[in-house]
């Protein structure tokens, strides 16, 4: 199972791409008051993997197999709806370590020249597009690239969860482990949306993610 094996090295936390840092407003969340209960902690979760298979999956799907004609469109569209100032940078931030990755890992796809385009053409080198775009290239199938991405959001929400002392290390798991079975029903749906039709439907979090340079202690960059 070469790319199975492939698969996990990529989504290793200790790969330097920077997700591991990124709580992604879940510290604002806890510092606001708008997650304070594990009950509160699964709703959401739950709301977050729904903004992912709204927001980030039709990008990924449309990403895949992507033409270059296409990127710039693909790339700008994803910018403009990236409205968080936070996220925006730490998009940005992931594009470029995740750039450097792959064309380290696999160099033959051409991820070095596409990043040396990229930044010619002054286009905005997202995580999220580049993440599907380059997976693809290397030969990994759509449902894998998928399951992978959401299977990574899962993971560093979780860890963002643990090292904030909201939860310990094993109930954290625990709920990762009982996560999948909701994720995996997402990911069941024959509709592939394309990032056309992407939304973003968690308002809350963008509000709290928003306010997260005001905290007066950060733990994580966002």
């Amino acid at each position: 199972m070469p790319h199975l094996a492939r698969l996990l090295h990529l989504a290793d936390s200790a790969l330097p791409t920077g997700s591991f840092a990124y709580s992604y407003g879940l510290e604002s969340s806890i510092t606001f008051g708008l997650v304070r209960t594990e009950t509160e902690f699964r709703a959401y979760l739950y709301s977050f993997l729904q903004q992912v298979m709204g927001f980030e999956i039709p990008f990924i799907n449309s990403a895949v197999g992507a033409d270059t004609s296409e990127l710039p469109t693909l790339l700008t569209e994803y910018d403009a709806q990236l409205l968080t100032p936070v996220l925006h940078r730490a998009s940005l931030t992931q594009g470029k370590n995740w750039l450097k990755l792959l064309a380290t890992f696999y160099p033959e796809v051409g991820v070095a020249e596409l990043g040396r385009e990229l930044a010619q053409q002054q286009l905005p080198a997202h995580f999220v597009p580049l993440f599907g775009l380059s997976l693809g290239k290397a030969g990994f199938a759509l449902p894998d690239i998928q399951a992978t991405y959401l299977h990574l959001a899962l993971r560093d929400q979780l860890s963002a969860a643990i090292r904030l002392g909201f939860i310990g290390p094993m109930a954290g798991h625990l709920l990762q482990h009982d996560f999948y079975a909701i994720f995996e029903s997402l990911l069941d749906s024959t509709d592939i949306r394309l990032y056309t039709e992407a939304t973003r439907c968690t308002l809350l979090l963008d509000v709290a993610q928003m306010f997260h340079d005001d905290i007066y202690s950060r733990l994580f960059q966002n």
